[in-house]
């Protein structure tokens, strides 16, 4: 085969085969296969499209070029669940405690943050001494004994997808729904989950900004996993505004502390009921969601998946006193209040451009090689819908960086729009996949 043939067979619209895509993934991670002939084989896929058949063989082939993660030594069902990512979204370390304490295993292996706050990974290192790189013996035998374990996700998983996406984000390319489906859906099928729950974010403060870009991209990933035997569904979310309230975070872990304590935010509670009820469903392969949310509420009201949190930090080295006693987290230096100028209802969030903020404090990295700053953050005070006065607290922000408190409170006046009349929100789950 010739790389060449390949290329003039997708320029011209024709279906490539499974060997075809093989080859050039196998080819190019390798480094047999020169960027300017992949970044030309690349735009001719965001031109040209890919068939559900090519999406597939490609999602395979990435997966393929690492690590493949054998967890058929844990017992039950492995359902795994992914976000598209959001701002405020701290979901995992909610839910994966709710669903270990129903009786469904959670073998995750999650990433760091690049962008406007930490990845789940940089949220547990706020308990220290915690190993989030356990050998894969302690990692299954964590799960088998406790139920849940979230660990650092090896660097060797689909590295053919982060050579790939390294080059799609130079060349104009990201945005083509095949290409964006096979790069997530190829590192779930790598770290070896039996069935998974997508959490497709939709709006101001999510990669898919309309509803019908979102659907798109959710049918995508969703027969991706289907037509490979891995039964995936996809809840298309609201992220017009933050997930609960803080943003950064040894913030976010405290609020998720507040919600597995049987308060926090409404917003933050039903997103996390909902995740945990079809990720229950699916590893129980049932169809009663009722009874089931009915479940998960009672696991946050007892307080069982509280309890079920400190097990997991305390088996991973983790200081799971700060579970009981979050007041002993570090705090940022400097705090300050951004007030409303005018009075009205709020109307809008520009979501993205409050993560910004957030990561101007030192919430977030710009570049991977930035250092995350675990105490800064904002917690926002206001909701969409909302009615405000002159002089009320819109927002909080927490930093140690003086010099960028200014400008990061100019960002947040400018994202939230006041107006006189109320908004009309839109409900958190705006569509389903199953």
């Amino acid at each position: 085969m010739r790389v060449v043939d390949i290329i003039a067979k997708k320029r011209d619209g024709v279906e490539l085969a499974n060997e075809e895509i093989g080859f050039v993934v196998e080819g190019y991670t390798k480094g047999e296969i020169p960027d300017y002939q992949m970044a030309a084989l690349l735009m001719a896929i965001y031109l040209n499209k890919m068939s559900t058949q090519e999406t597939v063989d490609l999602t395979m082939a990435m997966a393929a070029s690492g690590d493949r993660f054998d967890l058929s030594q844990i017992s039950g069902i492995k359902v795994d669940k992914h976000s598209t990512g959001g701002v405020g979204d701290k979901t995992t370390m909610i839910i994966a405690p709710i669903v270990a304490s129903l009786g469904v295993p959670v073998a995750k292996m999650s990433g760091r943050g690049l962008g406007f706050t930490g990845g789940t990974v940089d949220k547990l290192e706020s308990f220290p001494g915690i190993d989030l790189k356990p050998n894969m013996e302690t990692f299954i035998s964590n799960v088998n004994r406790i139920g849940a374990s979230v660990i650092a996700q090896s660097g060797e998983i689909a590295p053919a997808d982060k050579k790939i996406y390294a080059l799609r984000d130079v060349i104009g390319t990201v945005g083509n729904i095949s290409l964006i489906a096979s790069s997530i859906m190829s590192k779930k099928i790598a770290s070896g989950a039996d069935k998974i729950v997508l959490d497709v974010k939709v709006g101001s403060g999510a990669f898919m900004q309309t509803l019908e870009d979102a659907r798109v991209l959710a049918k995508a990933m969703t027969d991706i996993g289907n037509h490979l035997g891995i039964k995936t569904i996809a809840l298309l979310t609201n992220m017009d505004e933050p997930l609960g309230n803080a943003i950064g975070n040894i913030l976010e872990v405290k609020e998720s502390i507040e919600v597995l304590s049987g308060e926090g935010p409404e917003d933050l509670i039903e997103m996390c009921v909902l995740l945990a009820s079809y990720m229950v469903m699916l590893g129980r392969n049932s169809e009663s969601y009722a009874e089931i949310e009915k479940e998960v509420r009672a696991q946050i009201r007892d307080g069982i998946a509280l309890k079920k949190l400190k097990e997991m930090i305390e088996a991973q080295g983790g200081d799971a006193s700060l579970v009981d006693h979050p007041e002993h987290f570090k705090v940022a230096g400097l705090t300050s209040d951004v007030v409303a100028e005018r009075e009205g209802y709020i109307a809008t969030m520009k979501t993205n451009d409050i993560g910004k903020a957030a990561m101007l404090l030192g919430a977030g990295r710009e570049k991977k090689e930035d250092e995350i700053d675990p105490t800064a953050g904002i917690v926002m005070r206001r909701k969409i819908g909302d009615f405000v006065k002159v002089g009320e607290t819109l927002a909080t922000l927490h930093t140690n960086r003086e010099d960028k408190r200014k400008e990061a409170m100019d960002i947040i006046l400018d994202s939230v729009e006041i107006r006189q009349e109320k908004a009309t929100k839109k409900p958190l789950v705006l569509d389903k996949i199953l």
